[in-house]
């Protein structure tokens, strides 16, 4: 059953595009699901931006390169799944600005890595792939391919999430000592499976063996390279199977060819396949052709993983390995819906009676319950300020970027000076000028409860065309707005207005569409908006 959140223009996905192979379970899941699956593989740049404008939703491995370009090209596109841990071939950045939610299975190969690395380790530690080619070769060579054991030797493992941990625990059984560096994981989490932490200063002249199992970024790109090879025990050596680049890869040229290194276990490059040659030709080189996630294993279980994921998603109940829309988790439950819609209209509400495009705005949240709502509260009331003003539209995965973009200032506070309290307040500032509303939920129906100061009699039902106005309170002042409006051909539905006796008051009226013409009440009222929610 689909709840209510397939409503919502966020997460309304129809057709999917598969780029890429990825194991048949992931179309069958989806087909069952109710959705559409197309499967086109080997696809150029241009073909893949041309046949993605179709779909909501797509689906890739590694090979496909999810550009900007592509991005912006796929003018429906909601989702971007990929099937496998990281997200190197997709530019999160541009998707996120276009609203679009990017999702990978971080556990779906975590063994089948771990086990390639524990290979190579092996491999290293006895030549076993030179010994074999070797014997291909029509040689019996025994001298030659002397090993040592792995027994009491030391095992640095740089990154210590999914894979560095089911590495540790595998090579514990070979009898090595494991210590590894971390900048996330606490030292005493890490103990829990065996492995010291320590700075990498230190870790580098300890080990017999190193293994890299970090994410591609500034931090550790080159890693490894001439200064810290230098920093390491004669003969080290090193396994990558996480990402080409990680070990600098012309440092570790230099570091075998003059012995500092004592052999590599690459299944990454910096370019792949790699056009330099010099390194995987080295007879100390042990390299595949990035085969950490190539099991049927593997295969399937991110082929299911992603195709649960998007369901899950897409019938309300969970967001699971989104790597950019962090927001939306706590959308899931179905008391957060109506918050969502009122947050919205307190956005549209407060830029109608502003006016302002620009600005700084403040959103509080009141309340002891509404403290874990902050966040996608603020991207909502975005979302209700932006409408209209961007081609593709803001929603929850984009709103905070595209303000930033806009000029807009945004800032968010939670304030429980009455616990029981459930509300939320927008205020603008700009040009020395400031305008605050506050609203509220009451029995699922968003409303509003008070304009710049004013508070409404009876709370405002923030759906369907709204009339502001400011006046001086008067017998005359009803009659005659309800005059105008005749005049247009509407009706006044409802109408609501604030407790000030003396002086101007803020009224609503519920009309049965939106004035052509303000104009029409500027003799009557101060100042007056009009919107649809």
């Amino acid at each position: 059953t689909h709840s209510t959140l397939c409503n919502m223009a966020l997460v309304s996905v129809r057709r999917v595009l598969i780029s890429e192979s990825v194991d048949p379970c992931c179309k069958k899941i989806l087909q069952e699901h109710g959705l559409d699956v197309t499967e086109k593989t080997n696809m150029t740049k241009d073909d893949l931006m041309n046949e993605v404008k179709d779909y909501e939703g797509l689906i890739v491995r590694s090979a496909t390169k999810v550009t900007a370009d592509v991005i912006n090209a796929a003018s429906n596109l909601k989702i971007i799944g990929r099937a496998g841990t990281g997200v190197d071939n997709v530019d999160v950045d541009a998707a996120t600005r276009n609203g679009i939610i990017v999702m990978n299975t971080p556990s779906g190969n975590t063994i089948s890595a771990a086990e390639l690395t524990c290979g190579m380790v092996m491999s290293l530690s006895r030549h076993i792939p030179q010994a074999a080619m070797s014997m291909r070769a029509g040689n019996w060579d025994r001298k030659k391919f002397m090993g040592s054991e792995l027994l009491g030797k030391t095992l640095g493992i740089v990154g210590l999430g999914r894979i560095g941990k089911e590495v540790a625990i595998r090579m514990q059984s070979f009898g090595m000592k494991t210590v590894g560096y971390d900048p996330i994981i606490p030292p005493a989490v890490s103990a829990t499976f065996g492995v010291e932490q320590m700075s990498l200063e230190q870790l580098w002249p300890l080990c017999d063996y190193i293994t890299v199992h970090t994410p591609l970024m500034p931090s550790t790109t080159g890693l490894l390279n001439d200064d810290t090879f230098a920093k390491c025990k004669k003969g080290v050596k090193v396994v990558n199977c996480a990402r080409g680049g990680i070990i600098d890869e012309a440092a570790l040229l230099r570091a075998l060819e003059s012995g500092q290194c004592g052999g590599a276990g690459l299944d990454v490059f910096v370019d792949e396949p790699p056009t330099e040659r010099a390194l995987v030709n080295h007879p100390n080189v042990v390299s595949c052709p990035h085969l950490g996630a190539s099991t049927k294993e593997a295969q399937a279980r991110c082929g299911q993983d992603i195709a649960l994921q998007i369901v899950d998603m897409l019938q309300g109940k969970t967001l699971t390995g989104a790597v950019n829309a962090q927001v939306l988790a706590s959308t899931f439950s179905p008391e957060s819906q109506p918050w969502i819609k009122l947050g919205e209209a307190l956005g549209t509400v407060s830029k109608a009676c502003s006016a302002e495009k620009q600005g700084h705005v403040l959103i509080t949240t009141l309340g002891e319950s509404l403290k874990s709502s902050a966040g996608f509260l603020s991207s909502a009331v975005i979302v209700g300020f932006l409408k209209d003003g961007s081609k593709n539209g803001a929603n929850l995965v984009n709103a905070l970027t595209l303000a930033k973009e806009a000029g807009i200032m945004v800032t968010s506070n939670h304030n429980t000076t009455v616990p029981s309290q459930r509300a939320c307040a927008v205020e603008i500032s700009a040009n020395g000028s400031c305008y605050k509303v506050v609203g509220t939920v009451q029995g699922d129906v968003p409303v509003l409860l008070e304009l710049n100061g004013s508070v409404f009699r009876q709370p405002v039902s923030l759906s369907g065309n709204l009339l502001f106005f400011k006046a001086s309170s008067s017998p005359q002042l009803v009659p005659s707005v309800a005059g105008v409006l005749a005049a247009a051909g509407l009706q006044m539905e409802s109408f609501s207005a604030s407790l000030d006796p003396a002086g101007d008051q803020w009224c609503c009226v519920g009309v049965s569409s939106l004035l052509g013409d303000l104009s029409a009440l500027k003799p009557l009222v101060r100042e007056a908006a009009q919107l649809c929610v």
